[in-house]
């Protein structure tokens, strides 16, 4: 019989897990590159079919479906113009990027943007993976486009269930900052990012610096005075929740001691609260001013807005 601490343990992990997938959908820009692609005109592309390692029959089977051929086949010229684009074919291809490595196409810095793509890279992309395409289209007596859709929604799945498995440490923390990243982004505030995984650095256009590392787990700086202090304590275990809230006090305190106008946010499992751990936090509220649960943060539209009011945001 599953208890209702269990239950709602896993509530809350499935909760970020979907928040990171749905987050990943945003940073690789699924989407957008989707409707960029669809906006170029690939008629005007000179589709050599033995060059690009298009086989005539999955060809043939597109164009008598009325498809644009440049949503389905890579071509040379369009990942030149923009690389972060070879994601797009690569997913509709299933194949992930360590695969891409091993038949020597490493091509993360493509699609991330860092890299720009040389004539003949762009060339072997293509024709790799328009002859794994030109395969899958041939297993298909019929060719629906809404599957190319579900091939890269596929892909991208594995891809970010590689990511989450890649995650060292706290999961809930790592998806709190990164709730937190993309708001900024979304509000336009960001004039410089940096971010690696679960830290890394925001500039903001007001002159605010938002550090996402430990100790704090978030600190937003003003002239590298520290403004906001947040901490966040992700472990669903109870015996450990006094050492965990320990340090997280630990924490918060240096922050007033540096600013004592300094706003200090302390975000934990409401799973694994005990009775003595809540008093403590009431007891500590010279040093906690704002308390957040994880359940809440993830799950509650209103006590995520108080958060990012408080990150003015």
């Amino acid at each position: 019989m599953v208890s209702e601490r269990e239950r709602e343990s896993w509530a809350v992990d499935q909760i970020a897990k979907s928040e990171f997938f749905h987050q990943k959908l945003h940073e690789w820009r699924l989407l957008e590159t989707a409707y960029d692609l669809e906006a170029i005109e690939g008629e005007r592309l000179e589709w050599n079919l033995e060059r690009l390692n298009i086989s005539s029959k999955a060809w043939n089977r597109i164009i008598h479906r009325g498809i644009k051929p440049v949503r389905v086949f890579s071509h040379p010229d369009v990942l030149k113009e923009n690389p972060t684009r070879v994601s797009y074919y690569r997913m509709l291809a299933m194949v992930s990027q360590k695969s891409m490595s091993k038949v020597g196409l490493t091509v993360g810095g493509y699609e991330e943007g860092r890299k720009k793509l040389s004539d003949r890279v762009a060339l072997e992309i293509s024709r790799h993976l328009n002859r794994v395409i030109s395969i899958l289209i041939e297993q298909d007596e019929t060719v629906d486009p809404k599957e190319f859709d579900l091939w890269r929604g596929m892909a991208a799945g594995a891809q970010a269930q590689g990511s989450w498995q890649n995650i060292k440490g706290d999961r809930t923390e790592m998806v709190i900052k990164e709730l937190i990243g993309r708001r900024a982004s979304e509000k336009g505030l960001i004039v410089e990012k940096m971010i690696l995984r679960n830290s890394g650095t925001l500039r903001l256009k007001d002159g605010r610096v938002v550090v996402m590392g430990s100790e704090p787990d978030i600190g937003v700086y003003k002239n590298e005075v520290i403004q906001v202090a947040v901490e966040i304590k992700g472990g669903i275990d109870p015996a450990g929740i006094l050492e965990r809230f320990g340090a997280a006090l630990k924490s918060l305190r240096r922050a007033k001691r540096e600013n004592p106008s300094a706003i200090t946010v302390l975000i934990m499992r409401a799973v694994a609260l005990t009775p003595r751990a809540e008093r403590e936090i009431g007891k500590s509220k010279a040093i906690i001013e704002r308390f957040f649960t994880v359940e809440d943060v993830m799950s509650n539209e209103k006590v995520r807005e108080q958060l990012f009011s408080i990150l003015k945001m």
